[in-house]
């Protein structure tokens, strides 16, 4: 089996380290040392614990797993495997990748859950840094597998896992068996190859269920606290028109790159086997979603300051690109940007940011 390194602790990274031990990979779990809380957990402990049970409901792949190394120190994480998993928020991508910089080896590649156009970024970082000719190969996965939440330091549930996950490589020369079979099994599910970062950007699920559906529901989100069942409580009829005519708005962006994209509603019964007949009915009625009360409270939830400036922003950009209007996904962007005090069209992922000149656009359609 494979030695993977996991750049970030949090409710993805901490899963995927006891998930894929489980499987059989010698890990090392990696987090910065101000944010050191599941690394200390995991020490103490000896590894990670998943239940079998929480709030009444029974959860997945319940039991307990020794992890390899659990470690501040991020040299030893990036020396310790080829495969580096980082599953982080977004906004802190740029800052691990620093961390990361000095220590990268050729031939390893960087996979980031969810990548949101990251790939691009981090490898425009490494080309204008002393490692350019380093051989990095960068993976963007729409998402990360797992539906989970950390209970506790080192304690987690596994609420849902995705019938499988898409990915893009990049750069595409890159895309080699090799490469693609180190991913494969390095994954607790089967692998769907996408063409390219855009592509895997543009069919995150995230894209518009998290953050149209937040800030419609921002006042009630608020004063009740997010308690909430989010997908079944804060889906409406009318919310749910609303963010279909916002997926529209992806779609139409894509098709003008040349990009034939899921619909969500196609996504989201493809990533969990389920046969619902519209958004609606999804996010009322799927057992995965609606195990656990658990909803955002506040505009500074990361359904808002993640996928706004990291999904709407760049889709934004992209439909200036291509000479298309997004009424309803500039309008998300505006209101978030008012909630929070702050202009998501300037701080958010621009193409400038992920290195994307009119020339590297025509690559990357082409």
């Amino acid at each position: 089996m494979n030695k993977i390194s996991i750049i970030g602790a949090g409710n993805g990274g901490l899963t995927a380290a006891y998930h894929l031990s489980k499987l059989g990979h010698s890990i090392c779990l990696y987090d910065s040392p101000q944010f050191d809380t599941q690394i200390q957990a995991v020490n103490k402990l000896g590894g990670i614990k998943a239940l079998s049970e929480d709030h009444g409901a029974q959860m997945m792949f319940p039991g307990f797993e020794e992890i390899t190394h659990a470690t501040t120190d991020i040299k030893k994480a990036m020396e310790f495997a080829e495969m580096i998993i980082m599953i982080c928020p977004s906004f802190a991508q740029e800052l691990l990748f620093e961390q990361m910089l000095p220590h990268l080896q050729d031939g390893q590649v960087i996979f980031i859950m969810p990548g949101n156009y990251g790939g691009l970024v981090l490898n425009r970082m490494k080309n204008e840094s002393d490692q350019k000719y380093k051989d990095i190969t960068f993976v963007d996965g729409i998402s990360i597998p797992w539906a989970t939440r950390i209970v506790e330091p080192g304690v987690l549930t596994i609420m849902g896992l995705k019938k499988f996950l898409s990915v893009s490589i990049f750069p595409s020369e890159n895309a080699t068996d090799e490469v693609k079979q180190l991913i494969t099994e390095s994954l607790p599910v089967p692998v769907e190859f996408l063409d390219n970062p855009l592509v895997a950007g543009l069919e995150n699920i995230n894209f518009g269920g998290h953050p149209l559906l937040t800030t419609l529901n921002m006042g009630l989100l608020e004063n009740f606290d997010g308690d909430f069942n989010y997908y079944r409580d804060c889906c409406s009829q009318a919310t749910a028109n609303a963010a279909a005519k916002m997926d529209q708005e992806r779609l139409a962006v894509g098709a003008a790159l040349g990009f034939s994209l899921r619909t969500e509603l196609q996504a989201m019964n493809a990533l969990y086997g389920s046969n619902y007949k519209s958004v609606y009915d999804f996010n009322r009625d799927s057992t995965t979603h609606g195990k656990i009360n658990s909803a955002p409270n506040s505009s500074k939830n990361r359904y808002v300051t993640e996928d706004v400036p990291y999904l709407l922003v760049p889709c934004f950009e992209l439909a200036q690109a291509v000479g298309i209007r997004v009424p309803i996904v500039e309008s998300c962007i505006h209101i978030a940007s008012a909630y929070n005090d702050t202009d998501y069209f300037k701080t958010g992922r621009t193409l400038k940011d992920m290195g994307i000149t009119a020339e590297e656009l025509k690559n990357l359609t082409s």
